[in-house]
């Protein structure tokens, strides 16, 4: 179930609320707004810099590279509805991920950032496979592991408290425009949740 043309897709207020909640906390605006404030959590002012080049890298490219597709026409929207069309934007992604990586890592990057992009390439090691054959939702996996992610620059405790909030709505939202089942919400939460936990147990953070 994709949802595709499908008639109940956005009718109502229901319908009106779930693609607010989709536009709000779509991939590209949290891969873009993460950096910065883990940056300026880690490491101040400098942090948040470095912070503005990851933003650029691992969500501006991509972005740039599917606002595009948009305009053509080669692709139905910026939230890559059509399955079989996601192939070469996450590809972009994944390469401006890992040069962004690299960078980090080469110029001396607060640890805590490079631990957030390494999760964010992590995701994609896993989420970029799976939608090759079957529509997991990136707008799932995304928002978990943000929280998982600001959980460890914020009080953990009511960031994951309203954090599981608004993954729960996001989830809710991507379900009641038609654009995924439940399974595929649901295994995008724990792919996006487990991956950042596991980079970040990695680099000790």
């Amino acid at each position: 179930m994709t949802g595709q043309g499908m008639a109940g897709d956005g009718e109502g207020t229901a319908g009106a609320a779930a693609r607010w909640v989709t536009g709000l906390f779509a991939p590209q605006v949290l891969v873009i707004g993460l950096p910065p404030i883990v940056g300026l959590m880690a490491d101040g002012w400098p942090g948040a810099a470095w912070g503005l080049v990851a933003s650029a890298l691992c969500g501006g490219i991509p972005a740039v590279v599917i606002l595009a597709g948009v305009r053509s026409g080669r692709l139905d929207s910026h939230h890559l509805v059509d399955r079989a069309s996601r192939t070469v934007p996450l590809l972009v992604a994944v390469v401006a991920v890992v040069v962004a990586l690299t960078l980090l890592i080469l110029l001396g990057a607060p640890r805590l950032l490079v631990a957030t992009v390494t999760a964010m390439l992590a995701a994609l090691a896993v989420t970029v496979p799976i939608t090759l054959r079957w529509k997991i939702s990136f707008h799932a996996a995304v928002s978990a592991g943000t929280v998982v992610v600001l959980a460890h620059v914020l009080p953990a405790a009511p960031t994951l408290a309203a954090g599981a909030l608004v993954v729960a709505t996001v989830c809710w939202a991507r379900v009641r425009l038609t654009h995924h089942t439940p399974a595929q919400v649901a295994a995008g939460t724990v792919t996006g949740a487990g991956t950042a936990w596991a980079a970040l147990s990695a680099f000790g953070v």
